[in-house]
């Protein structure tokens, strides 16, 4: 099992910045890769940014590509994401997820069905 727990949401006007935090405890070997996903109100589960464990490389949504960036530090288990110059649309409960099975590619890793454990989500609002 692995243990997910988000942090450093909150209120931020538009073009301001926030650095969540992903920490993950338990058996972390087992995981592959990190994936930072968001949900508005009333709006499915949508994937924002990934990376594996060991950096080899990250992928990110068009809708945030060049705002935010992923990034980890394998020493304290924490993946962060950094989101800058945040818009209104930004606003959602942010989640951490961890993923155990290998994927022959990064695009297989926006898929909520790829991860196998959840944090309970950190929230963002963005005022305009």
């Amino acid at each position: 099992q692995v243990q997910l727990v988000e942090s450093g949401g909150g209120l931020v006007q538009a073009g301001g910045s926030l650095k969540l935090s992903c920490t993950a405890s338990g058996r972390t070997s087992s995981s592959y890769v990190i994936g930072w996903f968001r949900q508005a109100p009333g709006k499915e589960r949508e994937f924002v940014a990934s990376m594996p464990w060991s950096g080899a490389w990250t992928y990110y949504a068009d809708s945030v590509k060049g705002r935010f960036t992923i990034s980890r530090d394998n020493a304290s288990n924490t993946v962060y994401l950094q989101m800058n110059s945040l818009k209104p649309e930004d606003t959602a409960v942010y989640y951490c997820a961890a993923a155990l099975r290998y994927y022959p590619g990064s695009y297989f890793y926006t898929s909520t069905s790829s991860y196998d454990h959840w944090g309970q989500g950190t929230t963002v609002t963005v005022s305009s």
